[in-house]
């Protein structure tokens, strides 16, 4: 795998923890929930928007890091 990438997958794991450390900020019910029932992860991103903007910035700029570095 191209450096690029594994940096692309870097940046998205950081953004999944940050988006799990939001949401059980919010809720300890929802981050269980969003865990075990992935769906829900985007109903509470719809629902809680302000507070699920950075994370789901940072898992898109890891997803485009992934794609440049794409082999």
């Amino acid at each position: 795998m191209d450096i690029v990438f594994k940096i692309g997958i870097l940046i998205f794991v950081v953004g999944i923890i940050f988006f799990i450390v939001e949401v059980f900020r919010t809720s300890v019910a929802w981050g269980i929930a969003c865990i075990f029932i992935y769906p829900l992860g985007v109903v509470f991103t719809i629902m809680h928007w302000k507070v699920e903007r950075d994370p789901v910035l940072v898992k898109l700029a890891g997803l485009v890091v992934m794609m440049i570095g794409t082999p």
